[in-house]
């Protein structure tokens, strides 16, 4: 009987570090992708001159559509 737990413990340990991999991706995917976003919306307002900052806030929104998105196919694909 112990080994059949043994054994079970074992089998658990790499899906929870391919889960942890996968989520782990999952966030930096989402920072990467909201960051892109914000940045060109900054340099995009420097560039047109506007002084209320909409490209940023169209971009930062929109990115952040895209990331959710992004991880939520990602999740469900499994």
């Amino acid at each position: 009987m112990p080994t059949n737990q043994t054994n079970s413990t074992k089998k658990k340990q790499p899906d929870d570090k391919n889960a942890m991999m996968r989520y782990a991706s999952m966030g930096t995917q989402m920072m990467v992708i909201i960051g892109l976003g914000v940045f060109g919306g900054v340099k995009l307002d420097e560039y047109l001159g506007w002084k209320i900052p909409i490209a940023t806030l169209v971009l930062s929104l929109l990115s952040v559509a895209v990331a959710i998105y992004l991880s939520i196919k990602d999740f469900l694909k499994k």
